[in-house]
C-alpha cells in the first residue's frame, strides 16, 4: 500500500467546509474517548462499533451540526480512537489522548464516499475540489484522509497497488554502499562521496526566534494571535519542507544507484537527550533518512542492511580490522597504530559498513507473514566480531 500527500486549491467557502468537518471529527473523537473512560469505569467493555452506534442514535436531537459535514467524520473518528485503544492494549502506544483544536485538524473518509478524477476529488456535500497535481500510482483507492497545516489543505490517499513488486529480485548492478550519518556532514558514503545537509532549522533559527517572541506578545483569542500563529505555522512548514526535499533527494539517488545499502541503527530518542547536541540531531532528520531509504529500496527491488545499534563502525580500522577503543567523539581524523593507516572518522564507518555487507551471511531466524522482513545474524568474518542485523528486502 502506497499514499500519495497531494495540496488541495480551496476556496473560501470549502475552507469552512473541511474546517467544520475536522472539528466534527475531533469532537467525535474526544466524545467516544470520554464515553470509552466512562463505561470503562462502571465495569463495561466499551468498543468503537457501540460508541458508533451510540453517536448515531442521539447526534440529530444532541449534536445537529454534525449533519452539515459528511457522516464519514465523526464514524471514521471513532474507528481511529478504537484502533489507537488496539495498540495501546499490545503496548505499542501510549494511552489514547483528546484532540486539540489546531493540533494535526484532519477528518478520514473511506473509499466509496469520494471520487478521484485527473486532479480533482469530489468530496460529499462540497463537491469537486482540484488538487495541485494528479494522483501518481495506480490501484485500488482504499481511503482519503484531508488535514490541514500552516493554513493549508491536503488529502493523503492510500492506494493498494499492484504494479509495483516489492519482492526482491537480482540486480544488474550489484554494488553495495556503507552510509554514515553525522552531524557536521549529513550522510559519508563508503565512496568517499560526503553529502552536507541543509540544516534548516539552524539556518531559519533566528527568524523563529522572532515569530515565537511575536506569538507570545499577542493577547489570548485576539485576531492579531491568529494571524502570527499562522506565520509560525508557515515558517516551520518552510523548515520541514526544506528538510524533507533534500532527503528524498538524497534517498531517491542512493537507491537508485545502488543495490544494497548499509545503515547503521541510531537510538534517535536516546540521542536527542543530549542537551548540546539535540537540536542538531532533530535538525538532521535521521529517522525520516532510514524510513525512506527503506520503503524506496522495497519499490525498486533492493537490499537494505540495518547493522546492530552496537556495531563500532567508528572505531575498528577498515584495513587491518583493529579496534582503537580510546577513539573520542571529538576526534575526527585518527592513525591505526596497528597499520599506520589514517582515516576519516566518517568514511572509515561507511567503509566498515559497505564490508558488513559484503560478509554478510543470512541465517534466518524469523520472518513476517509475508516474507517482506528477515531478522538475521551477521557474521563479520573480516571484521573478528558478530553483530545482530536486520535485513531488508
Amino acid at each position: 500500500m502506497l499514499a500519495h500527500k497531494i495540496e488541495l486549491k480551496v476556496n473560501n467557502k470549502q475552507k469552512t467546509y473541511l474546517t467544520k468537518a475536522a472539528g466534527v471529527a475531533r469532537f467525535a473523537y474526544n466524545w467516544a474517548l470520554n464515553e470509552w473512560q466512562k463505561d470503562y469505569a462502571a465495569g463495561l467493555k466499551p468498543s468503537d462499533p457501540s460508541l458508533r452506534r451510540k453517536l448515531n442514535s442521539i447526534k440529530r436531537t444532541e449534536f445537529p451540526w454534525m449533519l452539515e459535514v459528511t457522516k464519514n467524520a465523526p464514524q471514521m473518528a471513532i474507528i481511529q480512537l478504537g484502533q489507537a485503544f488496539k495498540h495501546f492494549f499490545a503496548k505499542r502506544t501510549a494511552y489514547p489522548r483528546f484532540r486539540k483544536k489546531g493540533v494535526h485538524d484532519r477528518f478520514t473518509l473511506s473509499n466509496d464516499q469520494f471520487t478521484v478524477n485527473a486532479s480533482r476529488i469530489r468530496i460529499p456535500h462540497l463537491g469537486w475540489v482540484r488538487m495541485r497535481e494528479s494522483l501518481r500510482f495506480e490501484g485500488k483507492i482504499l481511503s482519503a484522509t484531508i488535514s490541514r497545516r500552516a493554513n493549508k489543505w491536503f488529502v493523503s490517499l492510500n492506494v493498494e497497488t499492484t504494479t509495483i513488486s516489492t519482492s526482491f529480485t537480482d540486480n544488474e548492478n550489484q554494488v553495495a554502499v556503507g552510509i554514515d550519518l553525522g552531524l557536521s556532514q549529513f550522510a559519508t558514503l563508503s565512496t568517499g562521496t560526503v553529502i552536507t545537509g541543509p540544516k534548516p532549522h539552524k539556518a531559519k533559527l533566528n527568524r523563529l526566534r522572532r515569530l515565537s517572541k511575536s506569538l507570545s506578545r499577542k493577547q489570548q483569542g485576539s485576531a492579531n494571535r491568529k494571524k502570527a500563529s499562522v506565520k509560525l505555522a508557515k515558517l516551520h512548514y518552510q523548515i520541514a519542507n526544506i528538510r524533507n526535499d533534500a532527503i528524498h533527494k538524497l534517498t531517491t539517488q542512493i537507491s537508485t544507484d545502488f543495490s544494497t545499502m548499509v545503515i547503521e541503527d541510531l537510538h534517535v530518542k536516546g540521542m536527542v537527550k543530549n542537551r548540546k547536541l539535540s537540536r542538531s540531531i532533530a535538525d538532521m532528520g535521521f529517522y525520516e533518512f532510514r524510513r525512506q531509504i527503506e520503503y524506496k529500496a522495497a519499490l525498486k527491488n533492493k537490499k537494505v542492511i540495518v547493522a546492530d545499534r552496537w556495531f563500532a563502525s567508528s572505531k575498528i580500522c577498515s584495513v587491518c580490522t583493529i579496534k582503537n577503543t580510546a577513539l573520542t567523539l571529538s576526534v575526527r581524523e585518527w592513525e591505526c597504530q596497528q597499520c599506520g593507516t589514517r582515516h576519516h572518522r566518517d568514511i572509515n564507518a561507511a567503509k566498515n559498513l559497505e564490508k558488513l555487507a559484503v560478509s554478510f551471511t543470512a541465517s534466518a531466524c524469523g520472518a513476517s507473514a509475508d516474507g517482506v522482513m528477515v531478522f538475521a545474524m551477521a557474521s563479520h568474518d573480516a571484521l573478528k566480531q558478530e553483530s545482530n542485523a536486520k535485513l531488508i528486502y
